[in-house]
């Protein structure tokens, strides 16, 4: 299954379920992540937790949304309220569209342990809904059933 995460600016959380998904998904996942308002790099701290909870940040990119038309997912998963709202390209047409809100966590934080607790949190939970998709029979469910799962999953964790 081919799932597009998006966020506003494509910077932290669409890059941490991007990353996550791909590398538990471990084949049965296709994954990336875009934004309508991308920063054009990836925030320095999603890489930094990434690495420290071990996964890959090579060739992580901040990208448009424009970029993957060709990707076509069987999901879009939006990460952030904001880009929950966003009326989506024509490209993504019927696609599948679904809400993970997760708590921006490279913002307010008053020292690293705070930072380092928040980072540890968002990965936790999209780790947590990950392993649970893939506990699913997902390629045999149909586009209801996969909403249907998809936005349980959201509201887990």
């Amino acid at each position: 299954m081919k799932l597009l995460f998006i966020c506003t600016h494509n910077a932290c959380r669409s890059v941490l379920g991007e990353v996550i998904a791909r590398s538990l998904g471990q084949g049965r996942l296709e994954t990336a992540s875009a934004g309508s308002a991308p920063r054009g790099v990836v925030h320095p701290l999603t890489l930094k937790y990434l690495a420290k909870h071990g996964y890959s940040t090579e060739g992580l990119t901040s990208q448009s949304w424009d970029e993957l038309s060709h990707f076509e997912p069987d999901a879009v998963i939006t990460v952030c309220d904001s880009a929950a709202g966003e009326a989506c390209p024509v490209w993504m047409g019927k696609t599948l569209k679904v809400h993970w809100g997760l708590p921006d966590p490279s913002k307010g934080h008053s020292s690293e342990e705070e930072e380092a607790k928040a980072f540890a949190h968002v990965i936790s939970v999209i780790e947590k809904r990950v392993r649970a998709l893939l506990e699913k029979d997902f390629e045999q469910m149909d586009a209801d059933q996969l909403k249907t799962e998809l936005q349980q999953l959201g509201e887990l964790f």
